[in-house]
């Protein structure tokens, strides 16, 4: 679990002090110990080393992590290259094309998303290998709600993308006026058709950015 730095680490500093935190980290790393967990230990956080707190523009949610082989590297709904691309992703970037003409890409890697200020945030951050939500209730969720508690004391114009039903029961710890929280069914095969298809989440994102001085997200990948 690589130590995080700049803003992260002053914002969630009194995290780390906490029983939760400390009961978390013990069981985490005894769980790489003994078993077959991803992500690897050291794309844990990756999600916040690749997205300073300070330039968070968007936010999307996950659940857990990728459970298969290779896939899951710190960042909600992105593969590694070379990984064929997981049905929601599919349906993502077919919105995307839907929404703002982008080319459907080959890889399914995220980071470029990451490094413009998308938070691409898991509510649990670690799973058991093939075994879906296997570390649910094991104490991330906890840390990931100071996360989300520290991105809504920010003072400036972010987006929230809640998709799914247990992102949107997030939208309950939102208070910051100058935020946009836009919610949709997941992007998953069983509930794309519900909704997500058309919901244009990425081109709303960029104008209200926009609106507010701030530049919007090349969303292509």
């Amino acid at each position: 679990m690589a130590g995080l730095t700049g803003g992260w680490q002053n914002a969630l500093a009194g995290e780390f002090k906490k029983d939760y935190y400390k009961r978390l980290y013990q069981k985490v790393l005894e769980e790489y110990q003994t078993r077959q967990i991803f992500p690897p230990s050291k794309d844990i956080f990756n999600a916040l080393h690749l997205t300073p707190l300070e330039t968070i523009k968007v936010v999307i949610l996950g659940q857990d992590p990728y459970h298969d082989d290779g896939q899951a590297h710190g960042l909600c709904f992105s593969v590694q290259d070379n990984v064929k691309i997981p049905p929601s992703l599919v349906n993502i970037y077919q919105e995307l094309h839907d929404d703002l003409g982008c080319t459907i890409p080959q890889t399914g890697n995220l980071t470029k998303w990451a490094e413009q200020g998308v938070l691409l945030l898991n509510t649990v951050l670690t799973v058991r290998a093939h075994q879906a939500n296997s570390h649910r209730g094991m104490g991330w969720e906890q840390f990931t709600d100071a996360i989300i508690e520290q991105v809504d004391k920010q003072d400036r114009p972010i987006v929230y993308m809640l998709w799914g039903s247990p992102a949107q029961k997030k939208a309950e710890m939102l208070h910051n006026p100058k935020h946009l929280v836009l919610k949709a069914p997941h992007p998953s095969p069983l509930s794309a058709y519900r909704g997500f298809f058309g919901c244009k989440h990425f081109s709303q994102a960029n104008a209200f950015l926009q609106e507010h001085g701030v530049s919007p997200v090349d969303w292509q990948i």
